[in-house]
């Protein structure tokens, strides 16, 4: 069931962000003690077993992804409090289970009940307990990233279990056959009119060399990707594998899990430096969003997060890297076609929503990754401005018009706002 009233603990710390807030920020303090307390009453169901299963908001399934940035701004009250520390620990425990289940899957049901997005779906493999079976690279690497930080902000290590080991098997085995897709058994055909809800070659995708990196069928948009080297989501599991290699080498003595983990990580980095750029159009060296190995590289960044603007979010690399910059300064400006400027709003959008309509998530991202408080603060005041008067994030909306937005109830979007608020005062998420 989820919390019917807010702890003691998350109460006192949102006290402490009003108070931090002041007179000056006030709407700060408001929308933000409105969406940190919607995710854990509205989304947070604690089962009998210890674990913890979150509704991505209004879908009636759990995102591997969605679930683990949900629960992220609450790991720095978690060091303080036992039970909102099992919360999160229960969380991992499903998160890997669901990996047990179907490592291919990125959206799970709370039971073996057969809903779906689509019954019609055509995969390699079904289950009663997936809501969707897109494959999502990102979508293995949050739940690692959400053990690690656990362990980093709480010192706990229970949740490196049985369960954990063998769900680590399986994402290891997963990246390693999807550096050579030619291998893989996955496919996905959804039958539909939307290109972006289907692959392919039959399912397949399309054409890409083996480069080193691991190959992904959608964007964290749940959008098909164009070429399926997708380029943040490599460097987060980049990233993720140096978060594996350290835990089964300080935590869990397992010599050869964190020798696959180091292997996959210089491997993945290597094609990242070696295939994973393109030149602006200024002829700069920047990130391409995605490449596939053959010559193709994509010019673009969507507003979920693993996003090229994430990059230093994600521990990728410093916010001061120059050619993070190079690319940062690309993707704010109208050479990405999914930059949009309007009378209410500027900041990245998707080609998962209406055209001009900016991401919430990525205006959150664009404030995380810059060192300017100033930048920060306005963007900030711009958030709460765009929120229709419902003091919640959305997950696109207008930037003409903010009343005309998608999602009334978007839980990921909400906590992105609440640690864009904490980074402003210094509070911070340890890694």
């Amino acid at each position: 069931m989820p919390y019917q009233t807010v702890p003691d603990s998350v109460r006192r710390f949102m006290d402490r962000i009003t108070e931090l807030c002041g007179t000056e920020h006030a709407d700060w303090a408001e929308n933000f003690n409105a969406a940190f307390a919607n995710t854990l009453t509205t989304t947070v169901h604690r089962h009998a077993d210890g674990t913890t299963f979150l509704l991505t908001g209004d879908i009636p399934a759990m995102w591997l992804r969605d679930s683990t940035a949900q629960v992220r701004p609450y790991l720095p009250i978690a060091a303080e409090d036992d039970d909102l520390a099992d919360m999160i620990e229960g969380l991992v425990r499903l998160q890997f289970r669901y990996i047990g289940i179907d490592p291919y899957a990125n959206a799970f049901n709370e039971e073996p009940n057969g809903a779906t997005w689509d019954p019609d779906d055509r995969s390699d493999f079904s289950s009663p307990w997936l809501w969707e079976r897109k494959y999502e690279l990102d979508s293995l690497c949050y739940p690692i990233q959400l053990a690690w930080l656990l362990y980093v902000n709480t010192g706990r290590v229970s949740q490196f279990d049985d369960t954990f080991i063998s769900g680590m098997w399986r994402v290891l085995d997963v990246l390693e056959t999807e550096q050579d897709h030619a291998r893989s058994p996955y496919f996905f055909i959804r039958d539909c009119d939307i290109p972006t809800e289907s692959l392919d070659d039959d399912g397949r995708g399309t054409p890409v060399a083996p480069t080193g990196m691991t190959w992904s069928g959608f964007r964290p948009s749940d959008d098909a990707c164009t070429y399926h080297y997708l380029v943040p989501a490599n460097m987060f599991a980049a990233v993720v594998m140096g978060y594996a290699e350290r835990i089964f080498t300080e935590i869990v003595d397992d010599a050869a899990l964190a020798a696959r983990a180091r292997a996959l990580r210089e491997s993945i980095d290597a094609g990242l430096r070696s295939h994973g750029t393109m030149t602006n159009v200024a002829g700069e060296t920047i990130w391409a969003y995605e490449v596939d190995g053959l010559g193709h590289a994509l010019l673009m960044d969507d507003s979920n997060v693993p996003s090229l603007m994430a990059a230093p979010y994600l521990g990728y690399c410093a916010a001061d890297d120059p050619l993070y910059l190079s690319t940062r300064r690309t993707l704010l400006s109208a050479e990405n076609p999914f930059y949009y400027e309007g009378a209410y709003a500027k900041g990245i959008g998707s080609p998962h929503t209406p055209p001009r309509y900016v991401w919430p998530i990525a205006l959150s991202i664009q404030g995380l990754t810059s060192p300017d408080k100033a930048e920060k603060a306005a963007i900030l005041d711009n958030l709460v401005a765009i929120d229709a008067g419902t003091h919640l994030m959305h997950e696109g909306v207008c930037v003409d018009d903010p009343t005309q937005y998608t999602r009334e109830w978007f839980s990921w979007s909400n906590m992105m706002f609440c640690e864009l608020v904490m980074d402003y005062f210094d509070i911070r998420v340890r890694h």
